[in-house]
């Protein structure tokens, strides 16, 4: 099926490459029986892709269960899972079977993995691993054939670094990752969302469909969206009902929905000390400028060595200026004739008579400095490729150098395609 296909058939709204570089996942792995993670922020529609995959598999005749780990009390999640025998805890009247048993054939959707209890983290491998289960105050050993469809809205990787997350059970559940993009990382698809929900709360009320005025759009555009999906859902809800104009333009907007201004800028989503990866990243960033800083030192200090050692002067800044704007090479050799005609050593020839200029520290005060306008992904992945060239890909060795640990290297190697060096 094709991906058109699929959001139709789905609902999806948007033609963002994030968003359908995800489905073409979640279309890919429906036919096997990997498990899968799905990974993303708490709204972006992770319930979705987890239908989607149990739909288009073998198993969509069969059950589909959604379980929230994060809404279950730790006391009573492995009697749902698993199931108990009569007398097993207080309250425990009769037996009862878990949804591992009773969706046996089907798929089960693990919501808010990172919450699930880590002796009920346990239980949940040795399904994965043999299908073998026991119910709680049993010792028979049960069997089931469902397939495990995960989801988190947080960095397991971090849950396993605090002692909260099993090593093993992160590896197994992450067979074949599927990352659904927040709602700010796919700002094309904002105005497409925004229409959709407008027309179907204009249905449901049954009034005019609200529309923005191309400000109030821009808006809502560069809103990060903390809630993604699910607050946008609610914004527009919330302007069908209480707008009297149906075109409704900034001041409306702001009025009706004040904080849209509170978060506009990109810098709140980076601002999030709380999270490891961020962390991570911010620390590949500043070792990467140090490092250039550390490399043009070192080539100042050379130059100025050389300049010292063979006790060279240079010809006036402002004389250079008014060159004409030849390549650099032509520029040089003009001024190297002309310094040779006047019997100035102002320049010295190396490789194949082709001059080079040196730099006189004292003679020039006012230089400017040109820095390269880099992205935060350029800067990692170069720092990422020195690492590994450095160290003959010993990723432990350049996870060491980048002050990372090695699955945050192994993942942004993936993230990035990064070759062997």
């Amino acid at each position: 099926m094709n991906i058109q296909a699929v959001k139709q058939r789905f609902g999806i709204i948007g033609k963002s490459p994030l968003l359908e570089r995800a489905l073409n996942t979640a279309v890919r792995v429906a036919s096997t029986d990997l498990s899968v993670l799905i990974q993303g922020e708490s709204g972006v529609g992770k319930e979705v892709f987890s239908r989607i995959i149990h739909e288009l598999s073998i198993r969509k005749h069969n059950n589909f269960i959604a379980i929230n780990c994060g809404a279950i009390p730790a006391g009573t999640i492995n009697s749902e899972l698993f199931g108990h025998e009569k007398g097993s805890f207080t309250g425990a009247v009769n037996e009862r079977k878990g949804y591992f048993e009773t969706v046996n054939g089907g798929t089960i959707f693990l919501d808010e993995i990172g919450e699930m209890p880590l002796d009920t983290q346990a239980f949940l491998l040795r399904i994965l691993e043999s299908g073998e289960f026991i119910r709680v105050g049993s010792s028979k050993v049960l069997n089931t054939d469902v397939r495990v469809i995960a989801a988190t809205n947080v960095n397991l990787e971090d849950k396993i670094q605090s002692g909260k997350f099993r090593e093993d059970l992160y590896y197994r559940l992450n067979t074949v990752p599927i990352r659904v993009p927040a709602l700010h990382e796919r700002r094309e698809d904002i105005y497409m969302l925004f229409r959709k929900f407008a027309g179907d709360f204009a249905e449901k009320y049954r009034t005019d469909s609200i529309s923005l005025t191309p400000e109030a759009r821009s808006i809502i555009e560069n809103y990060r969206w903390p809630g993604n999906i699910r607050e946008l859902k609610n914004m527009v809800e919330q302007l069908s009902v209480l707008t009297e104009e149906k075109e409704i333009d900034t001041d409306q907007l702001v009025e009706l929905v004040p904080n849209i201004r509170n978060r506009m800028l990109p810098s709140k989503g980076f601002d999030s000390g709380s999270s490891g990866s961020s962390y991570n990243e911010r620390e590949i960033l500043f070792k990467f400028l140090l490092e250039m800083k550390s490399d043009l030192s070192d080539l100042k200090g050379l130059i100025y060595e050389l300049v010292q050692a063979n006790d060279l002067t240079l010809p006036d800044l402002a004389q250079l200026k008014k060159m004409p704007s030849y390549g650099s090479e032509q520029i040089l050799s003009k001024a190297y004739a002309g310094q040779q005609a006047e019997g100035k050593a102002d320049f010295e020839t190396y490789d194949h008579g082709r001059p080079i200029l040196l730099h006189n520290k004292d003679q020039y005060p006012d230089t400017e400095d040109v820095e390269e306008i880099l992205s935060i992904e350029e800067m990692e992945k170069d720092m990422i490729r020195k690492a590994l060239k450095k160290y003959n890909n010993r990723r432990k060795d350049a996870a060491d150098e980048l002050g990372i640990s090695e699955r945050t290297l192994y993942r942004k190697i993936k993230e990035y395609n990064i070759p062997d060096m």
